[in-house]
């Protein structure tokens, strides 16, 4: 059984699909019926793409697996039974012979006032949908307001957090917001809508090679965005935010990603972790537990290339530990021999919108058009379906004008940044679903 099917999940289920050939169940339990395609989200939300179009259909992307649809809340470990609720708000449980964990990760909170009350996240598609449709309605409204201040806070957005989410959200977000404006009468002659990067660290992009952080600031302060480096949020309110040097940012949109933190079902097992995460060794087995593997976000998994460190929560690494463990658990059944999980990062791409992106393949920085169709090609390559839809946006959205239209099917109050499942909208009395 593999609970979650994130990079991690998915990768050890078509992995261990192709080992099985039939001769064992393989069974995925998650909360819908498609793997999502991250890196492309911050299009969904910017009206690039099509949301079906990062959502990868799981039962007809992996035969010979059976889908549960379900939100795990509890593992027996004792009697290896993994306990879930349907979407139908249904009780369940499953028997599992060997357990794969890929729970993956969920909102990060910090105690900041305000904050779980104002702003939103951006680790799944409802969320994604939501702030499209959020953006779209502000500029609306702004463009129908005769109140100056209404309209310069409708069409200011902040987002918190200028790691790899972040930024790709604050690019995509001014290219779409510019573009609304322009088709909007009542904001033609009005100042552009503003965007502001907040983060707490020196530079964006912390994490990653500080070349790829000087591309990414030059293009998005080419663009206009407001990025407030060594900066924090002290309060955020229905006004506002307030940052820690004083200044209040008059602003309807609050949008969070600070980070992530491993799937709260990982704190339930009673098993050592490590900040969060999941101790495995470099098997990726829990120790103590044969029977038991976690991988990706939920795991501290060992980097055999720095000693003593664990790999970082990455889409790289998930989706490489996926095939590992995969590998692992057909050894803990007799075919294959056990492998140790080791991998040197490949380099990383930022979209940065339009033609725009950079990257360092293999560790050579690159920038400008030339980073941005690389970028694309990347993950062409890497979804493991919707290929030819995904460039067919692309190419229409190359010639077309960019379309802003306000749904309403995700509400506010149903993707609340304190959700332990941000896969799926909350629903009236607090449940979850698909629907």
């Amino acid at each position: 059984m593999i609970v979650g099917t994130g990079f991690a999940g998915f990768e050890c289920a078509r992995t261990l699909s192709r080992l099985a050939k039939g001769a064992a169940e393989i069974v995925l339990l998650n909360p819908h019926d498609y793997f999502l395609y991250v890196p492309l989200l911050p299009e969904v939300a910017a009206g690039i793409l099509e949301p079906r179009r990062v959502a990868v259909s799981l039962t007809g992307s992996l035969p010979g697996t059976r889908l549960v649809l379900g939100q795990a809340h509890g593992v027996d470990l004792d009697a290896r039974r993994v306990h879930y609720t349907d979407p139908e708000d249904e009780e369940g449980s499953l028997s599992y012979d060997r357990l794969v964990l890929t729970v993956g990760s969920v909102n990060k909170l910090l105690p900041v006032p305000g904050v779980a009350e104002h702003a939103h996240g951006f680790r799944g598609m409802p969320e994604a949908l939501y702030l499209r449709d959020h953006i779209t309605r502000q500029i609306e409204l702004a463009g129908t307001s005769e109140d100056p201040a209404e309209r310069s806070a409708r069409t200011t957005f902040v987002v918190v957090g200028a790691g790899y989410t972040g930024t790709e959200v604050a690019a995509h977000g001014v290219l779409f917001t510019d573009a609304l404006a322009r088709q909007n009468v009542g904001l033609q002659d009005g100042p552009r809508p503003r965007w502001l990067l907040v983060d707490v660290a020196d530079r964006l992009l912390p994490g990653l090679d500080e070349r790829l952080s000087h591309t990414a600031d030059r293009v998005l302060r080419s663009r206009g965005v407001d990025i407030r480096t060594r900066t924090s949020v002290k309060e955020a309110t229905s006004d506002g935010v307030l940052l820690d040097d004083g200044e209040f940012i008059h602003s309807r949109s609050l949008v969070w990603c600070v980070g992530v933190r491993p799937d709260p079902l990982v704190d339930s097992m009673g098993l050592p972790t490590d900040k969060g995460r999941l101790c495995v060794d470099e098997y990726l087995g829990v120790p103590g537990r044969p029977e038991v593997f976690a991988c990706g976000d939920a795991a501290a998994v060992p980097d055999l290339t720095r000693p003593g460190e664990v790999t970082p929560m990455t889409a790289q690494h998930a989706q490489r530990q996926g095939k590992v463990a995969a590998l692992n658990v057909a050894a803990s059944c007799g075919q294959g021999a056990r492998r140790a999980y080791e991998h040197r990062d490949l380099g990383f791409m930022v979209d940065l919108g339009g033609v725009q992106a950079a990257a360092n393949p293999f560790h050579i920085p690159l920038s400008g058009p030339l980073a941005g169709a690389l970028t694309r090609g990347y993950h062409l390559l890497a979804m493991p379906g919707n290929r030819l839809q995904v460039a067919a946006d692309w190419i229409l959205g190359a010639v077309l004008p960019r379309q802003g239209v306000h749904l309403g099917l995700v509400s506010s109050w149903s993707v609340p940044l304190d959700a332990e499942s941000p896969e799926v909208p909350r629903l009236p009395g607090g449940k979850t679903g698909t629907s």
